[in-house]
C-alpha cells in the first residue's frame, strides 16, 4: 500500500474520531437537584439531568457542616428522596460522577 493511501486512511480515521468526541460532547448532560421543604418536617430531593432524564439510583447524601454523612441515600425509581430534616446544619450532595456534582446548602432550600 502507498503511504499517501496509508496517511488519507489514517486521515479519515482521526477525523471519525473527532467526530464521535465531538458528538459526545453535544451530547452531555448536566447534574440538576431541587430539594423543598414539605410537611411533617420532612425534605424532598428530585435529582436530574438537563436532558430531562431521571437519575433513578444515583448517590443523594446529606451531610453535616463537619463531613459526617447524617443521612446516607440514593435517589428511588421516581429519581425522588425525602428524609427528615436534620437537627444539624447540613448540606445536600447529589453525586452522579466526576463533573456530576450538585451541592445544595440547607439555606437554600424552601420552606413549603
Amino acid at each position: 500500500m502507498p503511504v499517501s493511501d496509508l496517511l488519507r486512511r489514517l486521515g479519515g480515521a482521526a477525523l471519525l474520531t473527532s467526530l464521535a468526541t465531538f458528538s459526545n460532547l453535544a451530547l452531555a448532560h448536566n447534574p440538576i437537584c431541587e430539594c423543598k421543604q414539605i410537611e411533617g418536617g420532612q425534605i424532598q430531593c428530585i435529582g436530574g439531568f438537563s436532558d430531562g432524564s431521571g437519575a433513578p439510583g444515583v448517590t443523594l447524601d446529606v451531610i453535616g457542616y463537619d463531613e459526617s454523612i447524617l443521612v446516607p441515600g440514593k435517589l428511588g425509581e421516581d429519581s425522588k428522596l425525602t428524609f427528615k430534616r436534620p437537627d444539624a446544619e447540613f448540606y445536600v450532595l447529589f453525586d452522579a460522577g466526576p463533573g456530576h456534582v450538585v451541592e445544595i446548602d440547607q439555606a437554600d432550600i424552601e420552606a413549603p
